[in-house]
């Protein structure tokens, strides 16, 4: 089984710990980046300092450049994000029977479960794979997180679309696809809210081997920038938004055991070990 991944390069953050994690795992890498250095709502992106880490970790010479024009801004953001999804993964095809589509946010914890659950949703024949991220809002102290949870305090997945898709997937919106998902989640059932309570579940982990997304964990400078640059632009730079996220961070434990009397956005404590190595 050839697998092959692609990266969005354009977010430093995470970036290295991220490749890391399934370099020694993929045959091939494409670097997909806009060639004007601009993000989807055609604000700069660090283009050149993320090629230059990934240029230190490619040891093996896997890494392929394959710049592009995706800064379209006639277009919405989120359609400028399918297209260059859709341009980086047929590229990544040539040659693969899987592509990895992890964001440069998203760190695999155990690999090597994450590849023995594709082979078996190779086996079983689906065309894509889901895999729970456990979603990391905040950093609140050295190795302590606001994770997203259950209104009680239990792990939540997150599945912003199949991480892994066979050569040649067709994608409808961003990472997600309409093609035949095996699923892996943390419970025997459904844990993420987002999706119906009845969706099925091929195979279960513990919390401790899903993704890792730091999707929101950055500085308050930083986050600003990646509400500019987000297919969300349009609701994250809404100042309630990051005001709500320096608020939290602020006060953590208020916002942990304040859960039951909220709707929705509920969140729990977690320690990660820092620059702890994937295992």
């Amino acid at each position: 089984m050839r697998v092959s991944a692609y990266i969005l390069v354009g977010d430093p953050n995470h970036l290295r710990e991220s490749v890391s994690s399934y370099y020694d795992h993929v045959d091939r890498i494409v670097l997909s980046y806009d060639e004007t250095r601009t993000s989807w709502t055609g604000t700069p992106l660090p283009v050149d300092e993320c090629l230059a880490t990934i240029r230190e970790l490619d040891r093996d010479g896997k890494c392929v450049d394959v710049p592009g024009r995706f800064a379209r801004l006639d277009e919405n953001p989120l359609d400028n994000d399918t297209f260059q999804r859709q341009n980086a993964l047929d590229a990544a095809s040539d040659g693969a029977d899987w592509v990895i589509q992890l964001d440069t946010d998203e760190v695999m914890l155990d690999p090597a479960q994450f590849f023995a659950s594709l082979r078996r949703a190779d086996a079983t024949g689906m065309s894509a794979m889901d895999y729970p991220a456990r979603w990391l809002y905040a950093q609140v102290a050295p190795g302590r997180y606001l994770e997203a949870s259950t209104r009680f305090w239990r792990p939540s997945a997150s599945f912003p679309g199949p991480l892994a898709v066979r050569a040649g997937t067709r994608l409808r919106h961003a990472r997600q696809t309409d093609t035949l998902l095996y699923r892996v989640d943390m419970r025997p059932w459904n844990t993420d809210p987002h999706h119906p309570r009845d969706a099925p579940v091929h195979e279960m982990i513990p919390p401790e081997r899903a993704v890792l997304h730091y999707s929101w964990v950055r500085d308050h400078e930083t986050i600003r920038r990646k509400f500019g640059w987000s297919g969300h632009a349009a609701h994250y730079s809404l100042p309630i938004v990051y005001q709500r996220w320096a608020s939290r961070q602020r006060h953590p434990l208020r916002t942990v055991l304040t859960n039951p009397l909220r709707r929705r956005d509920w969140y729990r404590l977690v320690s990660v070990p820092e620059n702890a190595e994937p295992s």
